[in-house]
């Protein structure tokens, strides 16, 4: 966890009945992507905590007390054309009324802090996004459609590259090489999709990795393809 002098404003909506809090995420990202941000932390469901941590200690807000599998959060970074730079964090939750909310915090960060895995130079790097996958033969990925048309949208510069690292978690007995090899699987699997998405076959990179590489946070320990897309 990070700590960082910020300056800045939140503010708590609710949704319409006929609206969902997927849309507005979605909304909330497409905006974020047209300014050039880079999504710095994100999660969905019970891998964000407890609901009530995030309204009764971080932001202090009481209506966003909701169902742990029914909530997601995005941090994301990026800098104006004057240099400051910004931090943008969306929350949204359905309470158990199903009434559904949006919190939104935009907040100028001081110069000189360090904001981790956010660049202050142009970015050729977008993502990555995280993508867990289940199955050997036929694979199942937990890749919602906001994050496919983000992916996408990265995508979309003919000069771009899309990167698909897959990584595994060694069953009992597994050895180094079999867990790799269904680390490809599930890659070759995915890259299959994205084609039928609209991503050119000729733009995806293939980089199995397996187990033998451990990057520290609690959503990158099982099996999933990290996505990164490269800017030429």
């Amino acid at each position: 966890m990070a700590r960082l002098p910020v300056t800045g404003e939140g503010r708590l909506y609710e949704l319409y009945r006929d609206a969902s809090r997927e849309a507005a995420r979605d909304h909330y990202l497409e905006a974020l992507n047209e300014r050039g941000a880079a999504i710095i932390f994100e999660c969905t469901g019970v891998s964000c905590g407890r609901s009530n941590v995030w309204a009764n200690q971080v932001f202090q807000q009481s209506s966003l007390l909701g169902r742990d599998t029914d909530q997601d959060y995005l941090v994301a970074g990026a800098m104006d054309s004057s240099g400051q730079r910004w931090l943008t964090l969306v929350y949204t939750v359905t309470r158990g009324n199903l009434r559904e909310y949006v919190w939104v915090e935009h907040l100028a960060v001081a110069s000189g802090a360090v904001i981790p895995r956010f660049s202050q130079l142009p970015e050729r790097f977008k993502g990555p996004v995280i993508v867990p996958w289940e199955g050997s033969i036929t694979f199942r990925f937990d890749l919602p459609t906001n994050e496919r048309r983000r992916i996408q949208q990265w995508a979309s510069d003919e000069n771009a590259e899309v990167i698909l690292a897959g990584f595994s978690a060694p069953e009992e007995g597994e050895s180094f090489e079999q867990a790799k090899q269904r680390a490809a699987e599930a890659v070759d699997s995915l890259a299959e999709l994205l084609a039928k998405t609209g991503i050119r076959r000729e733009q995806i990179r293939k980089l199995p990795v397996g187990p033998g590489v451990q990057v520290p946070g609690a959503d990158r320990q099982s099996n999933r393809v990290e996505i990164l897309v490269m800017q030429r």
